[in-house]
């Protein structure tokens, strides 16, 4: 009998699906939003600490030699699962994971000459929260630029795509499952790539903040310690120019994690858009408007042979549910502290991964599906052939403009509920006393031919 490997082994006994059976998909975010990520962010945070206290001028500390700095440096760059492994196992006699990384870092820096002195300003002054927040904020910041808007933007481009090469593409519409107006495929897509647009925008534009003020956002210690030195210039510097983040210097002890709110909450609506597109891909697989490629040896039922099931769409809607759901949760709780600090928004920060993560198997499925697909001009046709019932609204609208009576209740007694056939139609406009122009007009339209500016709307999205 073959052996499985450790890895696979592994994944079998994931207690959740996002390291068991969708490891390979969410495995780009794991180098930034797991435990380990966290720890070499923390590193990150203290080492830029360290660096620019060693740069004010203290008597109590030389300043740093660029082979120190460089050395520091490294620290966070070459951090190895090893080296969280040992900082896990300080926190096991510690049973406190900052504290854990500032003696893992003592320990690393012990041995080096020039930094004898300086191993009692690791975290000098700080609160766990100066550290936690602005790792979180680098954690955030990484997943959402490196994998979570280029994942979004690639999903929107090939919306665009759709729009473009399906722009001319008549369609039948459906308000409340019933035929309307005309569309075209493409203006579908457009619509979508433009909501989808809009949101991704909103993503981009949140700004991470983040605090190193102390214990309760006032710099108590620090003033306790020098009160000359101007603390809050110092931790904007190292907030901004060192770690790349915007200083908040309002604060309890914890940065108020608004910003993060209004992250999770662009996403939440950029989710929302994704799942309205997956729905309505469903239900137009459903109509036959697309086929799906088959893919070898796929099986669609384990009793219909015949069956080709839109599952990607329906694993994207799932996920998104999910994602959006502890989303939400997030964008609730993180904001509320009560007094200066409680540690509820500890314990909830630690699943952001878990939510990005449906974010990604979500988006992954939904890109999966559409490549899937393929339109069926001949049945999207067909459909709409049958449906001239829907040219009673430009019909009665002309009427109407050129003071026909009652023209909307006399096109409601043709062809509310029933229908009406293109002769039938036909021989109802050439009896409208309205101008022969503009008879000829509405004899020549089609369903297919009434789409306004669909056409011109999907060719315009980029």
């Amino acid at each position: 009998m073959s052996q499985i490997s450790e890895d696979a082994a592994f994944a079998l006994q994931a207690l959740s699906p996002l390291d068991g059976r969708y490891a390979r998909t969410t495995a780009p975010l794991r180098p930034l939003l797991s435990e380990a990520a966290f720890m070499r962010q923390r590193v990150r945070v203290e080492i830029a600490w360290l660096i620019a206290l060693c740069s004010q001028g203290f008597a109590e500390l030389a300043p740093l030699s660029e082979d120190t700095r460089v050395t520091l440096g490294r620290l966070a760059i070459e951090f190895t699962a090893n080296d969280a492994g040992r900082i896990k196992a300080i926190e096991a006699t510690t049973n406190h994971d900052v504290k854990a990384v500032e003696y893992w870092i003592r320990e690393k820096l012990a041995a080096h000459p020039e930094l004898q002195n300086a191993t009692a300003f690791i975290h000098f002054a700080c609160t766990s929260e100066d550290i936690n927040n602005s790792a979180h904020a680098l954690m955030l910041m990484g997943a959402r630029d490196e994998v979570i808007a280029p994942r979004l933007a690639s999903l929107r481009m090939r919306l665009v795509e759709f729009a473009h090469a399906h722009a001319g593409l008549a369609m039948l519409s459906r308000t409340h499952g019933q035929p309307a107006s005309p569309t075209t495929l493409g203006k579908e897509f457009a619509n979508f790539a433009a909501r989808l647009e809009r949101a991704t925008a909103a993503i981009d534009s949140v700004v991470p903040l983040a605090k190193f003020n102390g214990a309760v956002g006032n710099f108590n210690a620090h003033l306790a310690a020098y009160p000359d030195t101007d603390w809050e210039s110092l931790a904007r510097k190292v907030i901004e120019e060192d770690l790349g983040l915007r200083f908040n210097p309002f604060t309890i002890q914890i940065e108020p994690h608004d910003w993060m709110a209004e992250l999770f909450d662009a996403l939440v609506r950029a989710n929302t858009i994704l799942l309205d597109l997956n729905r309505d891909i469903w239900g137009y697989v459903s109509l036959g408007y697309f086929r799906q490629r088959l893919r070898e040896g796929e099986i669609g039922s384990s009793t219909m042979p015949h069956k080709v099931n839109p599952i990607d769409f329906e694993n994207s809607e799932g996920n998104l549910g999910l994602a959006n759901a502890l989303l939400t949760h997030l964008a609730q709780k993180l904001p509320i502290s009560r007094w200066q600090r409680d540690l509820t928004d500890s314990t909830v920060l630690r699943n952001v991964g878990v939510a990005l993560g449906y974010c990604l198997v979500a988006y992954d499925a939904c890109a999966r599906g559409l490549d899937k697909l393929e339109v069926n001009a001949a049945r999207i046709a067909e459909d709409l052939d049958q449906c001239w019932e829907v040219l009673a609204e430009p019909v009665q609208t002309v009427m109407r403009r050129y003071g026909v009576a009652n023209a909307y209740e006399q096109l409601k007694e043709l062809t509310r509920g029933k229908g009406i056939t293109r002769e039938a139609l036909h021989g109802f406009i050439a009896s409208l006393p309205i101008p022969p122009q503009e008879r000829t007009r509405l004899l020549e339209m089609t369903p297919a031919s009434y789409v306004g500016m669909a056409a011109s709307l999907a060719a315009r999205v980029r």
